[in-house]
C-alpha cells in the first residue's frame, strides 16, 4: 500500500496534468443548477425535463466512489445534501475528455458534470455525463471508506474529515443549530428580548466555576471570561426597565473535561420580571418538550444508560430529602465530619471539607440513579448563592432543576433582590474563596448596589449544549463542531 506522501506525490502529478491542458484545478465559479437533494426529491420531474433530448442539467458534489473500467465509469457525488451517480461514456464524451478525467481525477476530488438524467435498468437513478468541470483537485486522499477515522484525537483534530465521513455527525449539527433556532423562536414568541452582555468581567458571577483570566492591556487589570450568559447583567437590565431578556452565547469554565462538561460551549439564559416561580417553572417545561419534538421529532428517549419520557407532568423531588432517602444525611442538620464519613462510606471521592462542596457532592451521588424527568427543588441556600429563600423555610430556595439521565441539565430559580441577603451570601463566598475554593463565586458589590436601587420579582433560567448533549445521546464534546485540541506533540 502506498504512504501518504507516495499518494500526494502521484496526485501532484495529476495537477500538472491539468495545468498542461489549461484546466483551472482551483476554478472561482463551475457550473450547477440545482443541489442533489432537490434532484432527487423530484427526480421524475427533472427526468422529464432533463432527460434523453431534454435540457442538459449541471450538478456538482465530491466525489466518494470510482467504478467500472474501460469504455465506462460510474462515479458517485455527494455535494452533502444528497448523492447522485453520474455515469461517464466515451461515447457522449470526447476522447480527450474522457481520457483527462480517468488520468487525473480520485475519489475526494470535487467537480461538476453535466448531462441528461435517466435512470438505469437497475433502477438507479444517475446523470449521463456529457461534460465535466474540475472544482477542486485534492492533493490527500480521504480516509479509508470502512474504517475512516478510528482516532478520537484525529477524528477531533481533523473535524472536517470526519463531516465528510460521516453524515450522522453532519447531521448532528444541523439539530443543533435548530435546537437553538426554536429556542429563539420561543423565547421571542414569550415576549422575550434577545441581548448580548459582555463576555469579559473583572468578576465573574451566574454560576460557581474556575474562571480563565487575562490580562486587558488598555485598562491594565487583569479580567475574566464569563462563566455564565450574562446573568448578573441581564439582572441589571431587570431593574434598568426591560420585562422579559435572553441571550444565547459562548461560555468559559477552566475545569475538567468529562463526556459531560467542556472548557466552552454554549448556554442560554432568559430573565423574565414579575413572572414567579411556579409560572417559570412551566413554562420551561412547555419549552423543553417543544424543544425536543421539533429537534428530534419524539418526547421518548435513551441516553447515558437511562430512559426517559418528556410527556406528561414531570414529578417534582426534594433536595434534601432526596439526599436523605439515598444517604441517611439530612444535608441541613449533619456535621462536615458526619457528611466525609458517608461519602468515604460511599466510596465517593471528594474534594475539600467545606459545607457548600460536601452538600453538593452528596447530591452529585444521589442523582446518578435518578432517569429523570424530574425537576429537582428545595436546595439548600448554602448551595444556591443567587436565589431567593423559600417562603416556608429560610434554610431553602426557590430553585429548580431538570434531572434527566443522573444529571441536571437545566438551572432556573426564582432571583434573589434582596440586596442585603445579597450581600451576606456574597460574603460567604468570599470566605470560601480565601480558604481556597476555586470555584465559589466572586463577590460583585456593583451589582449589590444595583439591587439596592430595586429590581422587580424575577425568573430566570438556563440551558446549553449540555441539554442538547443528553437528549443526542452525545458525550457534550461530540456535539460541538471544533473542539479544542492541544497542538501534535504537546
Amino acid at each position: 500500500m502506498a504512504s501518504i506522501e507516495e499518494l500526494r506525490v502521484t496526485r501532484l502529478e495529476k495537477l500538472k496534468l491539468l495545468k498542461e491542458a489549461g484546466i483551472n484545478p482551483y476554478p472561482s465559479k463551475v457550473p450547477r443548477d440545482f443541489s442533489l437533494v432537490e434532484i432527487k426529491k423530484s427526480f421524475l420531474e427533472f427526468e422529464k425535463k432533463h432527460g434523453e433530448k431534454g435540457v442538459p442539467v449541471s450538478v456538482a458534489g465530491r466525489i466518494t466512489a470510482i467504478r467500472g473500467q474501460g469504455a465506462i465509469l460510474f462515479v458517485v457525488l455527494d455535494d452533502s445534501t444528497a448523492k447522485l451517480q453520474a455515469v461517464l461514456k466515451k461515447d457522449t464524451l470526447d476522447d480527450t475528455s474522457f481520457t483527462l478525467f480517468t488520468n487525473t481525477i480520485d475519489i475526494g476530488d470535487i467537480v461538476s458534470v453535466s448531462g441528461t438524467l435517466f435512470t438505469t435498468q437497475r433502477g438507479e437513478q444517475s446523470i449521463l455525463v456529457t461534460a465535466w468541470t474540475i472544482a477542486t483537485k485534492t492533493l490527500l486522499p480521504l480516509p479509508e471508506k470502512w474504517h475512516g477515522l478510528q482516532d478520537a484525537d484525529e477524528r477531533y483534530r481533523k473535524r472536517y474529515l470526519d463531516f465528510v465521513m460521516n453524515p450522522e455527525l453532519r447531521d448532528l449539527m444541523y439539530k443543533k443549530a435548530k435546537f437553538w433556532a426554536v429556542t429563539r423562536r420561543m423565547l421571542a414568541e414569550n415576549g422575550f428580548l434577545e441581548v448580548e452582555t459582555p463576555t469579559l468581567e473583572v468578576t465573574t458571577g451566574g454560576a460557581e466555576a474556575t474562571p480563565f483570566k487575562t490580562h486587558h492591556n488598555d485598562f491594565d487589570l487583569p479580567v475574566y471570561l464569563r462563566i455564565s450568559v450574562g446573568e448578573l447583567w441581564q439582572k441589571r437590565l431587570m431593574a434598568g426597565g426591560f420585562p422579559r431578556t435572553f441571550e444565547i452565547g459562548r461560555v468559559y469554565r477552566n475545569e475538567g473535561s468529562s463526556p459531560d462538561h467542556l472548557q466552552e460551549f454554549t448556554g442560554m439564559e432568559f430573565y423574565a420580571s414579575y413572572m414567579d416561580f411556579d409560572e417559570g417553572v412551566a413554562l420551561t417545561e412547555k419549552m423543553i418538550k417543544t424543544l425536543a419534538q421539533e429537534t428530534f421529532g419524539k418526547l421518548a428517549f435513551t441516553s447515558r444508560e437511562h430512559s426517559f419520557d418528556l410527556s406528561g407532568d414531570w414529578p417534582r423531588i426534594d433536595y434534601v430529602e432526596t439526599v436523605k432517602k439515598m444517604t441517611g444525611l439530612d444535608v441541613l442538620t449533619a456535621t462536615e465530619k458526619e457528611m466525609a464519613t458517608a461519602l468515604d462510606r460511599l466510596k465517593v471521592k471528594y474534594d475539600g471539607v467545606n459545607r457548600e462542596r460536601l452538600t453538593d457532592t452528596l447530591w452529585k451521588f444521589c442523582r446518578k440513579q435518578i432517569s429523570g424527568p424530574a425537576w429537582l427543588v428545595n436546595h439548600p441556600k448554602l448551595v444556591s448563592p443567587l436565589s431567593k429563600i423559600h417562603p416556608d423555610n429560610p434554610q431553602l430556595t426557590l430553585r429548580a432543576q431538570l434531572i434527566l439521565a443522573g444529571a441536571e441539565v437545566t438551572n432556573g430559580f426564582a432571583e434573589l433582590n434582596d440586596a442585603i441577603d445579597q450581600k451576606a451570601r456574597f460574603d460567604d463566598q468570599k470566605k470560601l474563596i480565601e480558604a481556597g475554593d476555586t470555584e465559589a463565586m466572586m463577590p460583585d458589590d456593583e451589582f449589590v448596589e444595583m439591587l439596592e436601587h430595586g429590581m422587580p420579582p424575577t425568573f430566570g433560567f438556563a440551558y446549553g449544549d449540555r441539554l442538547f448533549s443528553f437528549l443526542a445521546d452525545k458525550p457534550i464534546r461530540e456535539t460541538q463542531m471544533f473542539p479544542l485540541m492541544r497542538p501534535k506533540g504537546k
